[in-house]
């Protein structure tokens, strides 16, 4: 049984999806609402490198706090960026599910089964 953890958002449908798919699967999942448990600057700088993403890859660009904060200015820094998504982790780009020291995002929800044994 594979370990996995979810950055889960309950009222996002592809979240649900992604979510089901694990337990279909027999996965063992930690799930992390991180709405309400936001990741740290190092976890979510950690999560950003097994994605390979930059932290602008990761934003939720038409969520209105993107725009409030200005965050389509580029000439702000990574760090900037990594701290407005720990602040408003509604930023975030969702679910983002992490096994054996690799991540996903879970768009589609089948992404996630790269990070599963085959059987």
């Amino acid at each position: 049984m594979t370990q996995v953890s979810i950055y889960h958002n309950p009222r996002c449908s592809k979240s649900r999806q992604t979510l089901t798919l694990l337990e279909e699967n027999n996965a063992q999942i930690t799930i992390i609402e991180y709405l309400k448990n936001p990741p740290s600057e190092q976890t979510l700088t950690h999560i950003l490198t097994l994605l390979g993403l930059t932290p602008r890859e990761l934003m939720r660009k038409k969520e209105a706090e993107y725009k409030a904060l200005s965050l389509d200015d580029e000439t702000l820094s990574n760090h900037a960026l990594i701290q407005a998504m720990v602040q408003n982790p509604k930023l975030i780009e969702r679910p983002i599910v992490l096994a054996n020291n690799q991540a996903v995002i879970g768009r589609p929800p089948e992404n996630v089964l790269t990070l599963l044994p085959l059987d």
